[in-house]
C-alpha cells in the first residue's frame, strides 16, 4: 500500500508553515490535561488555507477509497474535525455526521448530528490524537447509534504510548496522516530546531512525565 507515501512530511512541512504547530524543546507549552509538553498543534489554523485543508481532504479520502471503499458515513468529532469530515464527505459523495462531545441539553439532546443508521460502515475523522479519549469517545457513540466504525483517521498523532494502547483497548483501529516522528524530522530539515534538540523532542513521546520533570 502506497497511499500515505509523502504524505506525512507533506502535511508536517504545511503545518510548520503555516504556524498551525509550535516546536518549544526548552519552553515547554502546558496543555489542559497539565502535560508539559514541547509541541502545541493547532489543526483549526488549516481551515484557513484552501491548498493545505484541501491535501488533507484528499489524503484521508484516498485512504477511504483504497482502504475502506465500502464506507456509508463520514462522522467528525466536535469541533475542530467537522469541516475536515464535511470536505472529505463531499469528495466522496458520502453522507456526513458529526458527533458531539456531550448530548445536547434541550430538544432531542443529539449526541450525534447528521444521520448514523443502524448496519452503516462508518470514518470518524479527528483532527488531532494525544491521549486519545475523546476520539474513542466519538467512535464508542458511533458503535452505540448502530454502525461499525472502520476506523479514526486523524491530521495529526503525537504517537504517545498511552493513545496507541486506549485505542488498541478499545479495539478502534487508528490512522494519522502525519505524526510527531515525521514532524521533528522536517523541521530539523528546515532549520526549525537543531540537531541537539532531537533527543529532548523524543524523550517527550517515550515519557511525557518524565519530561515534563525535566524542564
Amino acid at each position: 500500500m502506497n497511499t500515505l507515501n509523502g504524505v506525512p512530511q507533506q502535511i508536517a512541512s504545511y503545518l510548520l508553515e503555516i504556524e498551525a504547530v509550535a516546536l518549544r524543546p526548552h519552553q515547554p507549552f502546558t496543555w489542559t490535561s497539565g502535560i508539559q509538553s514541547p509541541i502545541y498543534c493547532d489543526n483549526r489554523l488549516t481551515m484557513s488555507h484552501p491548498q493545505v485543508r484541501d491535501f488533507i481532504a484528499e489524503s484521508f479520502a484516498a485512504i477511504i477509497r483504497e482502504q475502506f471503499p465500502d464506507t456509508d458515513v463520514i462522522a467528525g468529532t466536535a469541533t475542530a474535525g467537522i469541516p475536515h469530515a464535511a470536505w472529505v464527505a463531499q469528495k466522496l459523495n458520502l453522507p456526513m455526521a458529526y458527533i458531539r462531545d456531550k448530548a445536547k441539553g434541550h430538544g432531542k439532546e443529539n449526541l450525534i448530528e447528521g444521520q448514523i443508521k443502524p448496519g452503516q460502515k462508518a470514518i470518524v475523522i479527528e483532527d488531532l490524537i494525544s491521549t486519545g479519549g475523546s476520539s474513542i469517545k466519538a467512535a464508542k457513540a458511533v458503535e452505540e447509534a448502530g454502525a461499525q466504525v472502520q476506523s479514526v483517521l486523524a491530521i495529526f498523532s503525537y504517537q504517545l504510548d498511552k493513545a496507541e494502547k486506549a485505542f488498541e483497548e478499545a479495539g478502534v483501529p487508528l490512522q494519522s496522516l502525519s505524526n510527531y516522528t515525521a514532524l521533528t524530522e522536517v523541521a530539523l530539515e528546515k532549520g526549525v530546531i537543531q540537531k541537539e534538540d532531537l533527543e529532548l523532542l523524543q524523550s517527550f513521546r517515550a515519557n511525557p512525565a518524565a519530561y515534563g520533570q525535566k524542564q
